[in-house]
């Protein structure tokens, strides 16, 4: 019940990662706010964890691309659990691998807009509410953003800026009680992930060389990020903001 009486968001919350912090959150006893486009999705998860319990969840539709919506939905959640104490910075996509040639300015932008311009909005908008409580902000960078990802240079640009924004509203909003974080996970055992194996020749053997980059031989689970979020929107890290927390199973090692 670490996190009981307390309300955190997770955009794009209905799948993947997301959803892995959805669940860790509400069985601290949360209250969980998922924004997603995929309301069905996000509904299905909301229905068993409240059947489940302690915390409570519910869904509201967000399209992340529209900074206005984001900002009504975060007025939404703070109306339906009264306050609001953590934001976690989710939602995102990756395309699949493209050079710089073929990658347009309007590719770029459109991706930086869903990845980035999503994540400055809604700390943008959450940020009075948070200061009520002396919230956190998680934002949910990636490995590309420090060690960069072959044919991914504007992801890998997004997720850098994540990271960047997250070090500046540190300094920003620590004096007023706000500590910032980011996370950046390696491989996680996503159903994105195995949507993109699907796409190649041998799935399984894919699947296979994206578990073995990491130390332990398998992907993160969706939870195993989730956690780290938990531990960083709680008194356990008190001392600690400005920082990517880098959950990469050992997979930056042995260079």
């Amino acid at each position: 019940m670490r996190f009981q009486n307390r309300t955190v968001i997770v955009t794009g919350g209905s799948q993947g990662i997301g959803a892995g912090c959805v669940r860790v959150f509400a069985e601290a006893g949360g209250n969980v706010a998922i924004f997603d486009i995929d309301t069905v999705a996000g509904q299905r998860l909301a229905d068993e964890l409240n059947a489940a319990g302690p915390g409570r969840v519910a869904v509201f539709a967000c399209d992340v691309r529209d900074t206005a919506r984001i900002a009504a939905a975060i007025e939404e959640t703070v109306a339906e659990f009264g306050q609001l104490d953590c934001l976690v910075n989710n939602a995102g996509v990756h395309p699949p691998a493209t050079p710089i040639d073929d990658t347009s300015i309007d590719d770029l932008e459109h991706l930086f807009r869903i990845n980035f311009v999503s994540t400055y909005a809604a700390a943008k908008y959450a940020v009075p509410h948070l200061r009520k409580t002396s919230g956190t902000i998680v934002n949910m960078s990636s490995m590309t953003a420090v060690l960069g990802q072959h044919q991914s240079s504007a992801y890998a640009a997004t997720k850098g800026a994540q990271l960047s924004l997250t070090k500046a509203l540190a300094v920003e909003l620590g004096p007023q009680g706000i500590r910032v974080n980011a996370v950046l996970p390696s491989n996680v055992d996503t159903p994105l992930m195995r949507q993109w194996a699907a796409t190649l020749p041998d799935p399984a053997s894919a699947l296979k060389r994206v578990s073995e980059l990491q130390v332990f031989g398998r992907m993160a689970a969706p939870e195993e990020i989730g956690r780290v979020c938990l531990f960083l929107a709680t008194e356990d890290s008190s001392f600690i903001t400005g920082q990517g927390i880098e959950v990469e199973g050992g997979a930056s090692l042995d260079y």
